[in-house]
């Protein structure tokens, strides 16, 4: 995939932002902040299911969780609405992180403006990057989250967990997450989620 001198230098900064998240996970033997190595994954994913993204989509995948623990789940009330509040000031939060740090590199307000509709997830299903950005998303969770995810939960909760993902993602995501290594069991839950 094409870069340009810009994108890397956004992509340093996005990982440097991301790195002072006080959650850490190990992946391979190696410590990585929470937010850096999903990052990291948010990228290979998009390389591999989208490889010739625009660089818009490209900025968009790598700070899609900008900075996510300043504004913590449990700062909200812990019910659906909650929940939802929560989600809609985060994409806001994300869109202006990553807006100052773009504006800091020389890019235009047209860049910083179309990331800013790709984090906040406008015209789901009907923006084909939009779409795009949001089939990566449900790919990388199911194949990297979902497992420890699975195991918190009710087996009907993660049936309506998956139901939902699968409602979001496009024909191509769906065809793209049914080849993905998950395990027995979650391969199991996702039939079991299809039939419903």
């Amino acid at each position: 995939m094409a870069s340009s001198d810009k994108l890397e230098k956004a992509f340093i900064l996005f990982d440097k932002a991301n790195e002072q998240d006080p959650n850490k996970e190990i992946f391979e033997g190696k410590e990585y902040a929470k937010e850096v190595l999903y990052a990291i994954r948010m990228t290979e994913k998009l390389n591999s299911f989208a490889p010739n993204a625009s660089e818009v989509l490209q900025l968009t995948a790598r700070c899609q969780h900008i900075c996510r623990w300043e504004i913590a789940r449990d700062s909200y009330e812990m019910n659906r609405t909650g929940y939802l509040t929560w989600r809609q000031d985060l994409k806001k939060f994300h869109a202006k992180k990553a807006g100052e740090l773009l504006e800091s590199i020389g890019y235009d307000q047209e860049t910083i403006d179309n990331v800013a509709f790709l984090l906040e997830k406008k015209q789901l299903k009907k923006n084909e990057e939009t779409q795009t950005l949001e089939d990566v998303i449900c790919l990388v969770f199911l194949e990297y989250y979902f497992e420890p995810f699975a195991q918190k939960y009710s087996e009907e909760k993660l049936i309506d967990i998956l139901q939902k993902t699968w409602r979001k993602m496009s024909k191509k995501g769906q065809e793209a997450a049914l080849k993905l290594p998950l395990s027995a069991n979650s391969l199991t839950l996702v039939g079991k989620a299809l039939q419903g």
